[in-house]
């Protein structure tokens, strides 16, 4: 049974036990009490923590040089306000789930049951723990670290001043080595459930961002994890996830999708994201799994209405079909427009932006196609509008009707931390190239990366150097997984601020005399048109009206305060002892 089906019973547990006790129990109510029995009392507490895995969304890489949105957003151009109060779906400076955790961690014991059956959930409320403890490194740097249930009296716990990172880091590992040692394998567990490889995925995800942020923040403490320890644990954990034996990368299925190949223009990689169901594919480490009438979700629509379009920028990192940058390769069509600008180009470009290589949608099984990319500001901004994941078929289209299964951790991510981690402990060879990124490669019949790759004239900066082989590591991820909120974290854990400073990251799709003929009179230009500025020599969309392309807003310094964000400042009233973070 899908783990869905046990979300009505969670609601119900969690008014339930939130409730005050009284001398008088009702008999048909769950109390503290009455609860902490069997196995199963665990499984169902464990039950609410798995809305905060990661849900659908096109707009998980808003914050970043991916993506522009409709509004300008205020952090990349240093205009942010420090909250007065938390809110607890956007600061994270909120300690429920953490709690929640603890005072689970006070009363499992109170179960009757195997130490394998009793640990298996004690595994998941831990892996919890930790996933909240590294969102919250990741946004405020040092936090407060609980590990016992806390009240309003103890006034010495609730005030206390924020721990170290990596004090904090060194308790997230703990938990997921307990979560990897004790979840069962997948084979074993409901479909949705965390397992012990998902909990792999997650300490390899965790290790690399803490290793890669020690690195090139030089943030080292004497009694810290070293960035080589994290690298290796990353590492060693990836390949525990790729010697499983149960994962690959996948070519095809579409037979659900709508997205039939065209010819000479396979949707390989872009059907893996509007799939009906992930529980037969093996890239999928874990999903959150949807159902017709039972529980749905808007990421079709928003796809469609998204108001948010990819960066010009983004459109050019994009290699060629004989893996040369567009700045060396002589097939390189340019970008006169976006049929030019895709031809010849990496597969996965056609497959993430609007183009008639796609289906738009599906009608009495014929396949519908836009003559040319939407422009509007409700649905790309840019003019290259985003179709990761956009379904053709017309219900996953309808509000909040969406049902295709969502990627929570994907096998792509496992090889590209496994590739990224070689390259930095300088242990990259051939062999872990073919095994990581050019399997990505092979899907899409990219060639294949190899160790002297050239340079890239036009390489992105990132305010330092780095090597061709771990630029080209990263341009394939920034590729691979775009759209799934992994981008702004990168970029915060490369300290790659600079990148946004670059003008193109908030421009979009170039504007010619041959562009004019293919939209109606009026789409650009003039008092209602869509505005451009012309950048090197080319009229490009410019969705900021306000915003100069020097705008000192997108400049980042070297030790810019926006590398970690602010305590909101109620906080900061109500405990003395905590200090804002730098520069705020």
């Amino acid at each position: 049974m899908k783990l869905k089906f046990y979300l009505l019973i969670t609601v119900l547990f969690c008014i339930a036990v939130s409730c005050d006790t009284t001398d008088i129990d009702p008999k048909d109510s769950i109390t503290d009490e009455t609860f902490w029995k069997n196995p199963e009392d665990l499984k169902l507490y464990a039950n609410q923590f798995y809305e905060n895995l990661k849900a659908p969304s096109v707009h998980l890489d808003d914050r970043s040089d991916n993506n522009i949105t409709s509004n300008y957003n205020n952090y990349l151009f240093n205009e942010y306000i420090i909250p007065t109060t938390s809110d607890p779906e956007n600061d994270l400076w909120d300690w429920e789930t953490i709690r929640a955790c603890n005072f689970f961690m006070t009363h499992y014991e109170e179960v009757e049951g195997t130490e394998e059956n009793i640990n298996q959930f004690v595994a998941e409320v831990r892996f919890f723990r930790a996933d909240d403890y590294f969102k919250k490194i990741k946004k405020y740097g040092d936090v407060p670290y609980y590990d016992e249930d806390i009240t309003v009296s103890d006034e010495e716990m609730l005030y206390k001043e924020r721990d170290s990172r990596d004090f904090v880091l060194s308790k997230i590992i703990e938990d997921l080595n307990f979560a990897i040692k004790w979840l069962p394998e997948p084979g074993s567990v409901e479909e949705g459930r965390i397992h012990k490889y998902a909990a792999m995925t997650a300490l390899a995800e965790v290790s690399l961002n803490e290793g890669t942020y020690k690195k090139y923040h030089n943030d080292i403490s004497s009694d810290g994890i070293s960035a080589d320890v994290l690298f290796r644990m990353a590492s060693e954990n990836a390949e525990g996830v790729m010697n499983s034996g149960l994962y690959n990368i996948v070519v095809g299925n579409d037979s659900d999708t709508g997205q039939l190949h065209f010819d000479g223009y396979p949707l390989n990689y872009s059907n893996q994201f509007i799939q009906e169901s992930l529980s037969n594919n093996r890239e999928c480490i874990l999903a959150r799994n949807y159902k017709l009438d039972v529980l749905m979700h808007q990421t079709g629509r928003q796809a469609t209405e998204a108001m948010v379009g990819y960066s010009k920028d983004f459109v050019e990192t994009f290699l060629c079909i004989d893996g040369q940058p567009i700045a060396t390769s002589p097939l390189y069509k340019g970008d006169d427009t976006v049929e030019k600008e895709i031809e010849n180009r990496d597969p996965r470009l056609y497959q993430v932006i609007d183009n008639k290589h796609k289906p738009y949608l599906v009608i009495d099984g014929e396949r519908q196609v836009n003559p040319y990319t939407n422009v509007s500001p409700a649905r790309a901004v840019t003019g290259y509008q985003m179709v990761k994941f956009k379904s053709p078929l017309i219900r996953q289209s309808e509000a909040n009707r969406s049902t295709f299964d969502w990627f929570v951790y994907r096998y792509a991510e496992v090889l590209l931390i496994e590739a990224e981690a070689k390259a930095e402990l300088g242990e990259c060879t051939q062999d872990v190239l073919d095994n990581t990124i050019n399997k990505l490669r092979d899907r899409v019949d990219m060639p294949h990366l190899n160790l002297t790759p050239m340079q890239d004239p036009n390489a992105v900066d990132y305010g330092y150097s780095i090597t061709p082989l771990l630029y080209e590591i990263r341009r394939e991820r920034r590729i691979e997984l775009a759209d799934e909120g992994f981008r702004w974290d990168d970029i915060i854990r490369w300290k790659g601020g600079n990148l946004l400073a670059n003008p193109k990251t908030f421009l979009g799709m170039r504007v010619t005399p041959e562009v004019l003929k293919l939209y109606p009179e009026g789409t650009f230009y003039g008092s209602n048109g869509v505005e451009t500025i012309n950048y090197q020599g080319k009229d490009l969309i410019r969705p900021y009206t306000g915003k100069a392309l020097n705008d000192q807003g997108r400049q980042w310094s070297i030790n810019d305060k926006r590398y970690l964000e602010p305590i909101p400042l109620q906080e900061l009233s109500l405990n003395s002892n905590l200090e804002q973070n730098p520069s705020w």
